[in-house]
């Protein structure tokens, strides 16, 4: 005996369509100011020609970076190497 199969029918589901992308703002043209103003704040320090290594500022043990950042302002107001 040969059973038939009942056949249910499937909804058809619609696919959602992407949200429409959204264009970028344009992008704003700079503009120049009259004068350039000065950096604001911060040391320049010049290590340029400087023949001591970092074993000789630090030593060779290893140290904290607390540490390292105050040997390094020792070394450069021992040399005076700072714009102030």
């Amino acid at each position: 005996m040969a059973v038939k199969k009942k056949t249910t029918k499937r909804k058809t589901t619609t696919k959602k369509k992407a949200a429409p992308k959204k264009k970028a703002a344009p992008k704003k043209k700079a503009t120049k100011s009259k004068a350039k103003k000065p950096a604001f704040g911060g040391y320049a320090i010049s290590f340029a020609g400087r023949k001591e290594t970092a074993e000789q500022i630090f030593g060779k043990k290893p140290i904290a970076p607390s540490e390292m950042t105050k040997k390094i302002w020792a070394f450069v107001k021992s040399k005076k190497l700072s714009n102030r």
